[in-house]
């Protein structure tokens, strides 16, 4: 019987072993895509507890702690912090196969230095020393990222953010991460969303102006655009929850706009024309400054009506789709490709049902002398764990080029988070072990663990840094 989490957690193989630890192990973070506040990284945010770090914002450790029976109060009700840490606590030790389970425990030998396992019983003591810790290292925002050795961070950014916090953070010489916005226009493509007519407005107040036609939008969305590029913006995100296209033309979707603007009803079909043509649109934009497009396809938004007007958005009431995607997608691509203005692109699907579509779907628009341009993008969400990523591992390996992989973010909102990548790599490395121990390839020390280098960190810094 193997110890728990030891040095070897996960790594079940020689091979393995030898990759985490010589290579996976030593890589920096390249972080390029998560939902940490900028505002907490420029004015450096402190902690009273481990629950303002560990629970406040964990909508995965919300959806447990209901499961488990524990009352709102204990979640995202009033109660104390420990009062709340108490009760996470005490479920912990049932959390058994759920990768909580795993990240939890790594987050607590980390950056806490705690080695008992969390439950009912060691609650107290480990509330205390990993409070003391929180004191005694300073585990401010900064220091936990720096301790991380996190090189760089995607935040996601609405086109309407002032980017304030950001140009802060640049200007600190004393701060060596890099921090950069997301471009994610996500509610000025959402035309059937109630508020959208409200945002729209809040997008024209960005430039001066009063958005009132199709031309105007696009305009505004473009100048957004730059001015994130020229605060440092690479990188942009979508979410599509349905994967659709419809084809149409612009004088078709500037009526539709129109009409959504005046108040007036809109089929569900003509919603899906607008937001295929502004991505399209969008698309071109990107590819002209040779950014990253990022599309995470599959999730079923804000299921529980009743919660979801008590607590909100992003509260852990969303769950995986099983909408088709793959004809869709191909004519989304194609449309952008045929023009030869398909930016690099990452995929990311919700579903397990679709790795295999995906792990095809990038083969299609591959090219342009960019190693992996089109990208499989890593377990997502509900697919973090053990068995999610090696799912993806295994259909990119058998249906791409794994090598060229650009590998593992957090998609957090938490700053203990970076141990996801830690999660990872060690997947990362039992995977190939695994390849090697089997003589399903050749025992080469030195490429694989190039290999093994490059997925961590090599392969995104190239994809991503101009």
């Amino acid at each position: 019987m193997k110890k728990f989490m030891d040095q070897d957690f996960i790594l079940s193989n020689e091979i393995a072993k030898i990759l985490y630890h010589n290579n996976a192990s030593k890589m920096p973070i390249f972080d390029y895509h998560c939902h940490l506040p900028a505002v907490e990284i420029a004015e450096d945010k402190e902690y009273e507890n481990i629950t303002q770090m560990w629970l406040y914002h964990d909508h995965y450790k919300w959806r447990a702690m209901r499961s488990f029976g524990i009352d709102e109060k204990y979640i995202t009700g009033d109660a104390s912090d420990f009062e709340k840490f108490y009760e996470f606590a005490n479920m912990m030790p049932y959390l058994i196969g759920n990768p909580i389970y795993h990240w939890s425990h790594l987050e607590l030998k980390r950056y806490f230095n705690v080695e008992d396992t969390l439950s009912a019983k060691t609650a107290k003591d480990i509330w205390e020393k990993c409070n003391n810790a929180i004191v005694k290292k300073n585990l401010t925002a900064r220091k936990l990222i720096s301790i991380s050795n996190v090189v760089y961070i995607g935040t996601t950014d609405d086109p309407v953010d002032d980017l304030k916090y950001h140009k802060e953070i640049n200007a600190d010489d004393s701060f060596e991460c890099e921090v950069r916005p997301t471009f994610r226009p996500d509610r000025a493509l959402k035309i059937q969303n109630k508020d959208f007519c409200d945002y729209i407005k809040l997008l024209g107040k960005t430039e001066d102006t009063e958005i009132k036609d199709y031309d105007k939008l696009i305009e505004i969305l473009e100048k957004r655009l730059n001015y994130f590029v020229d605060n440092g913006c690479n990188i942009t995100d979508h979410s599509l929850e349905r994967v659709y296209f419809k084809p149409t033309n612009k004088e078709e979707v500037a009526s539709i706009f129109v009409k959504v603007l005046a108040g007036e009803e809109i089929s569900i079909e003509d919603a899906q024309k607008y937001t295929t043509f502004t991505l399209i649109e969008l698309g071109k934009m990107y590819s002209e400054r040779n950014m990253v497009m990022q599309l995470h396809i599959g999730a079923l938004r804000n299921n529980n009506t009743r919660m979801f007007n008590s607590v909100g958005a992003d509260a852990g009431f969303d769950s995986i789709d099983d909408g088709e995607i793959a004809y869709s997608l191909s004519r989304l691509l194609d449309s952008l490709d045929v023009e030869d203005k398909l930016p690099k692109t990452i995929l990311y699907c919700l579903n397990p049902k679709d790795n295999e579509v995906l792990g095809t779907m990038i083969g299609n628009f591959q090219g342009g002398q960019v190693a992996g341009k089109i990208q499989f993008g890593s377990g997502w969400w509900f697919n973090d764990q053990k068995d999610g990523m090696e799912r993806q591992l295994i259909a990119l390996s058998q249906l791409g080029l794994v090598s060229k992989f650009v590998g593992m973010l957090t998609d957090s909102r938490s700053f203990l988070s970076f141990t996801r990548h830690e999660y990872f790599r060690r997947i990362l490395c039992n995977y190939l072990g695994k390849l090697v121990e089997n003589g399903e390839y050749p025992y080469d020390l030195e490429i694989l663990g190039n290999i093994v280098e490059d997925i961590c960190y090599n392969n995104a810094k190239k994809y991503f840094i101009k």
